[in-house]
C-alpha cells in the first residue's frame, strides 16, 4: 500500500544543480527515516542522505557532504534532495526509500540510528528510481 513518488531527475552539466522530490503517505512520512540511495551501473547501492522527519535530523554520505541538502515539507509529506556542484561521479539512478512503521519491530526501531547508517536492508519501501546524469 505504501507508495513513494519520486520526481526531479534529469541531465545537467557538471557544476549544475538539481532537486529531487519524494512524496509519501502521511503515516509513512511522519516520524520516520526517509532516505535517498543511488546506484551506478556495476556499482553497489549506496546511501546518499537521510532525514528523520520527527526532528528533523539529517545525515549525509561523505561523498556529498556540503553539496547536497536533504529537507522536508510536512504540509506536503515530501522530502527533498537539493543537489549542487554536481560532478560526473554523481551520475546514477537515485531511489527514495522509507523504513517500515507497520511491522512487528517498528516499535523498537531507532529511526535516527538507522537513518545515520543508510543501510538499504533497513528500508522496506522504495520508489521507482529517477535517473540523474551529470556530463563533463
Amino acid at each position: 500500500q505504501v507508495q513513494l513518488v519520486e520526481s526531479g531527475g534529469g541531465s545537467v552539466q557538471a557544476g549544475g544543480s538539481l532537486r529531487l522530490s519524494c512524496a509519501a503517505s502521511r503515516n509513512t512520512y511522519s516520524s520516520n527515516c526517509i532516505a535517498w540511495f543511488r546506484q551506478a551501473p556495476g556499482q553497489e547501492r549506496e546511501g546518499v542522505a537521510g532525514i528523520y522527519t520527527g526532528d528533523p535530523s539529517t545525515y549525509y554520505a561523505d561523498s556529498v557532504e556540503g553539496r547536497f541538502t536533504i529537507s522536508q515539507d510536512n504540509a506536503k509529506n515530501t522530502v527533498y534532495l537539493e543537489m549542487h556542484s554536481l560532478k560526473p561521479e554523481d551520475t546514477a539512478m537515485y531511489y527514495c526509500a522509507a523504513s517500515s512503521k507497520m511491522d512487528y519491530y517498528s516499535y523498537y526501531k531507532d529511526y535516527r540510528l538507522l537513518c545515520s547508517r543508510l543501510s538499504f536492508p533497513d528500508f522496506s519501501y522504495w520508489g521507482q528510481g529517477t535517473q540523474v546524469t551529470v556530463s563533463s
